[in-house]
């Protein structure tokens, strides 16, 4: 079980099931990672407070347990800490040494360090990622799937709109099997951006 440590901020604690496991978090801003990293990478693996660093800090001996180990398919695993930016800055002196020891200990498992903050969490993809995750299991026609990437590759260029409207489908229809595309990368779109009608779809 994972320790919760006492904080000034308030503790959301639980679990979400992904693909390649369960993923325990306890903030708001560690779920938000976790939504995050699952929906851009549905194959990453997400392992809640891997490793126990032990390290020394001038005269103390000290312990620190990072937020996650990422391990992705053809590429280097990845160790993060996220963090609020102001909890950050505010005890960047104290937080200093843990880092360094993490870098440390990423380089010796041929890994990478980084610390995740919600300037790179919170955003568009991160809405993106909330409203299409609950398409991505949902039952689709394969027949419709098919008239749907036949009509996007029939179009010069291809927007939300454009698609749905040549669609011979009810429009319920083919909204639905347009979000579900999108939602498995089927179809693909500018998930830095608020996905409008004006929304370019492409083929992977």
């Amino acid at each position: 079980m994972r320790r919760i440590p006492l904080s000034r901020r308030s503790h959301i604690i639980g679990f979400q099931p992904l693909a390649t496991g369960t993923a325990e978090h306890e903030s708001a801003l560690e779920r938000d990672f976790v939504t995050l990293t699952s929906f851009l990478d549905p194959a990453a693996s997400i392992i809640s407070q891997p490793v126990t660093l032990t390290f020394q800090d001038g005269f103390n001996r000290r312990r620190y347990t990072p937020d996650f180990l990422i391990r992705r398919i053809g590429a280097a695993a990845e160790l993060v800490e996220v963090k609020y930016r102001v909890d950050l800055h505010a005890s960047w002196r104290r937080l200093r040494p843990a880092f360094v020891a993490a870098r440390a200990w990423a380089h010796e498992h041929s890994a990478g360090f980084r610390i995740a903050t919600e300037r790179g969490i919170r955003g568009p993809m991160l809405n993106n990622a909330k409203r299409l995750l609950a398409f991505r299991q949902v039952p689709l026609d394969c027949d419709i799937a098919a008239m749907v990437l036949g009509v996007v590759r029939a179009q010069s260029s291809p927007t939300f709109a454009g698609v749905l409207a040549a669609l011979p489908l009810d429009r319920r229809v083919g909204l639905s099997a347009l979000w579900r595309l999108i939602a498995r990368q089927a179809l693909q779109v500018d998930l830095s951006s608020p996905i409008t009608h004006t929304t370019r779809l492409s083929l992977p």
